[in-house]
């Protein structure tokens, strides 16, 4: 039997992906190496694009109800008060990005909330299941378990992380460089008597300093901290001894004592990625493909919108409705924002340590930019010939909108957009006609609404955000592509007709 797509990876990237495949119906296996999921914190960071991403999964609402948005930032210098900060203070909700912060969660607790949802589409991890090699010929790919079996599918994806074995076998080059003098212990501890009502970030004049961040539903903290040196210079292997050392002399603090850690570790910066995110049937998704500097916490969000980017076009080939050509493009999109995420994680990264060495400044100083959220460079964006190109281009990310349905209830655009097929917008009157016989003659790859067309219309544009976010005046119609990018903006009824007839193999 040849299941889809092997997915190689449990972790945030990986169940992305098995999610994103299930919805549109595609088989999938998803393997770990590890014999039960771990309960570390890890990247604990979800950005505000990502809970985008995370609603249209299915999920975000699960993610906001266990995680933390705007913790405060209390910052420390010699054990004394200096500020509280939120990051996010002076951003607020708009009509076209509902999401105003990002959210802070553990690693562990955002993948059992993926996990439970790849389980309503019956599909489980299968844990302790090791890939030791694969073969791939024109048809498939044979993959080689560590007890002898085998399994087949027609594609493979390997979501194994920096140190991915996927990679390896397939010989890709990982180009960049891995600075040892730039390290961080880390891990999950007790500590009682500190506040779980801010990330405490305690500095000194010395230089260093310590971060404890509060787990939001636990009675953990995450604890940051350079290493602890001995004499030689060496860095001492982190500890829950070594861990209290470094909390006495940086915060201060006295009486609290750390315990109970259920994790400990030591990050070094690594800065690296892939000439190739493909190779013929196999791909490279997420930490297996780039590894950052922790500074913005954009590793996890990266591989995320990764699987997001390369489900729906994995799934349009099983299906044979798409070829090779919309398969390349995920490497054409995503090789870019790996590249861009390296360069602006590294510069963040250097900020962060210069943060650390001078009194009162803050960690989110060193914040990089917010991500890249298009890909106007791309081949599956079209050229506009409608629109305004000052506010929203092919490629971009797909605004949010308030509108009314036919029946006159509140819905937003991206509760449209949640169905896994493309999505045509038809606004006015005028293309009304044309947005019914595009979606019949694209019927399962097509949802189509008008917006503003009378009587008759899908959508009412009730408040005017949808046209103001889309850049629409005249009559338009706008293609809205599975991950929620525009595709087309045109108002040209052939012009969809083309694109679709490029980039799938739809019978038209």
């Amino acid at each position: 039997m040849t299941d889809d797509v092997l997915i190689v990876g449990a972790g945030p990237t990986g169940l992305t992906l098995a999610i994103e495949l299930a919805r549109r119906g595609a088989g999938v296996r998803i393997v770990d190496a590890a014999p039960a999921p771990h309960c570390h914190s890890h990247a604990k960071g979800v950005q505000a694009r990502t809970v985008e991403v995370l609603e249209d999964v299915g999920v975000a609402g699960r993610v906001l109800d266990a995680g933390l948005t705007h913790l405060p930032f209390r910052k420390y210098f010699d054990g004394v008060h200096v500020a509280d900060t939120d990051p996010f203070a002076d951003v607020a909700p708009t009509p076209d990005a509902p999401y105003d912060s990002g959210v802070l969660l553990g690693q562990w607790q955002l993948e059992g909330i993926l996990r439970d949802r790849l389980a309503e589409f019956g599909i489980a991890v299968e844990l302790g299941t090791e890939v030791r090699g694969f073969e791939q010929d024109a048809d498939g790919v044979n993959a080689t378990l560590a007890d002898g079996g085998r399994i087949r599918a027609a594609y493979l994806a390997g979501c194994d992380g920096g140190r991915s074995g996927i990679r390896k076998a397939l010989g890709v080059r990982f180009d960049g460089t891995t600075d040892e003098a730039q390290a961080m212990v880390c891990g999950d501890v007790e500590a009682d008597g500190i506040g779980r009502d801010v990330w405490h970030q305690w500095f000194t004049s010395e230089g260093g300093g310590v971060l404890l961040c509060p787990l939001p539903g636990t009675n953990r903290f995450q604890f940051q901290a350079g290493p602890e040196l001995d004499d030689a210079g060496r860095q001492i292997p982190p500890s829950l001894e070594s861990f209290q050392r470094i909390f006495d002399r940086h915060a201060r603090v006295p009486g609290v004592r750390l315990a109970n850690p259920t994790w400990l570790s030591t990050w070094r910066a690594n800065v690296r990625m892939v000439d190739r995110m493909r190779v013929g049937r196999v791909f490279l998704v997420g930490d297996s493909a780039h590894v950052h500097p922790i500074a913005g916490g954009l590793g996890m969000n990266t591989g995320i919108q990764d699987a997001y980017n390369l489900g729906w076009k994995l799934a349009l080939a099983t299906t044979g409705r798409a070829g090779p050509a919309l398969l390349d493009t995920y490497e054409e999109e995503r090789l870019p924002v790996a590249a861009w995420t390296l360069d602006v994680t590294n510069e963040a990264l250097y900020r962060a340590i210069e943060a650390v060495k001078e009194p009162g400044t803050g960690i989110e100083s060193a914040a990089p930019p917010p991500m890249g959220t298009g890909y106007r460079w791309s081949s599956l964006a079209a050229p506009a010939t409608t629109g305004d190109r000052d506010v929203l281009r092919p490629g971009d990310r797909a605004p949010d909108a308030p509108c009314l349905d036919a029946a006159g209830r509140p819905v937003r655009l991206f509760q449209v957009y949640a169905d896994p097929r493309f999505t045509l917008l038809g606004f006015g009157t005028e293309v009304a006609g044309a947005v019914g016989k595009l979606a019949a003659g694209h019927d399962g790859l097509v949802q189509a609404f008008t917006v503003d067309a009378g009587e008759v219309s899908d959508l009412h544009e009730h408040e005017g955000h949808a046209r103001r976010a889309y850049g629409v005046t005249d009559p338009a119609l706008v293609l809205i592509r599975p991950d929620n990018h525009v595709a087309v903006l045109t108002r040209d009824p052939a012009d969809i007709t083309a694109y679709l007839a490029t980039h799938t193999a739809d019978p038209v």
